[in-house]
């Protein structure tokens, strides 16, 4: 497919042109609603870096990890991924204008921009680690995501579900102004059943301030 690069320095976005608008309904309409709350997203953003080093120790991002960020909205956790010293960041956002901000973020050439739909993105790179961090529930079709997502891993590799909140914290918020564009967020031991058909679960968090699942890509699955 034909790319259009917009770069900031180093940093590149992807603007994949068969991606533009054959999304659904509900993909579009998660389009849209985060294109318009993009320029104040990082204002109001509240940042805890115990807690996000905590869920990328849990993702095991580590030294020259090579790491997919589903869902990476601006960018956030970019700079926290750098500081492990990984070799590449592949940050897919389905909101132009998220992904627009992403790539200004930082000034690096590990990091790498794509706008677009992750289960239409051809595949860039096999990746050590997948996190979905603060994004699960914005995506209508768990099971097919977490089958589609199996692609951009090698042997081993690792996927993790987090948000930076309790359960029931996420609940109340997401049946604010995101209700029409998100999906009830599961019980961690739901979530593990998700994933069960494609990885090892051997992480579930779920307190009042965090959530994690986390698992490891099982022997058994096939890729093409």
């Amino acid at each position: 497919m034909a790319k259009q690069f917009l770069t900031a320095d180093e940093v590149k976005v992807s603007i994949t042109a068969g991606l533009k608008r054959p999304f659904s309904s509900w993909k579009e309409e998660v389009a849209t609603y985060f294109d318009r709350l993009a320029p104040e997203w990082d204002a109001r953003m509240v940042i805890d870096e115990a807690k996000i080093n905590f869920i990328l120790d849990a993702a095991a991002v580590t030294a020259n990890a090579v790491v997919l960020d589903v869902a990476c909205g601006t960018g956030v956790l970019f700079p926290y991924y750098l500081r492990r010293n990984v070799d590449h960041v592949i940050g897919v956002d389905i909101s132009a204008e998220m992904a627009r901000i992403a790539a200004t973020k930082v000034d690096d050439p590990r990091l790498e921009v794509i706008c677009g739909d992750i289960q239409m993105v051809p595949v860039q790179w096999r990746c050590d680690c997948v996190v979905i961090y603060n994004a699960f529930p914005h995506f209508e079709d768990p099971p097919q995501l977490i089958a589609g997502l199996t692609r951009w891993l090698k042997p081993e590799g690792r996927l993790t579900v987090a948000h930076g909140m309790g359960l029931e914290a996420l609940r109340r918020h997401h049946v604010k102004s995101a209700k029409r564009v998100s999906c009830q967020m599961l019980p961690a031991n739901e979530m593990a059943e998700v994933l069960a058909p494609w990885f090892e679960v051997d992480t579930k968090i779920s307190d009042q301030e965090k959530y994690i699942v986390s698992g490891k890509l099982g022997q058994w699955v096939f890729r093409l």
